[in-house]
């Protein structure tokens, strides 16, 4: 899978899973089940319900995503 086949949206995280999964819905209103990035699990940065993520999505399966970024609010 090439770069140029990651699509980046916004969501809110609705509610947190077991082993790092999260359920987020995002802008355009889709619910989908996202992970956390290996480099958010290395930094150890913590995602909690409620907060604003950006998850990169594939092009090719548009239930599932992996939470790339956390905003600062």
């Amino acid at each position: 899978m090439s770069k140029d086949d990651v699509v980046e949206i916004d969501g809110i995280v609705t509610e947190v899973l077991p082993s790092t999964t999260f359920r987020v819905k995002l802008t355009n209103g889709h619910v989908i089940i996202a992970y956390l990035s290996g480099k958010m699990r290395s930094h150890y940065v913590k995602v909690c319900e409620g907060d604003s993520v950006r998850v990169a999505m594939s092009l090719y399966d548009l239930n599932k995503g992996r939470i790339v970024y956390r905003n600062k609010t």
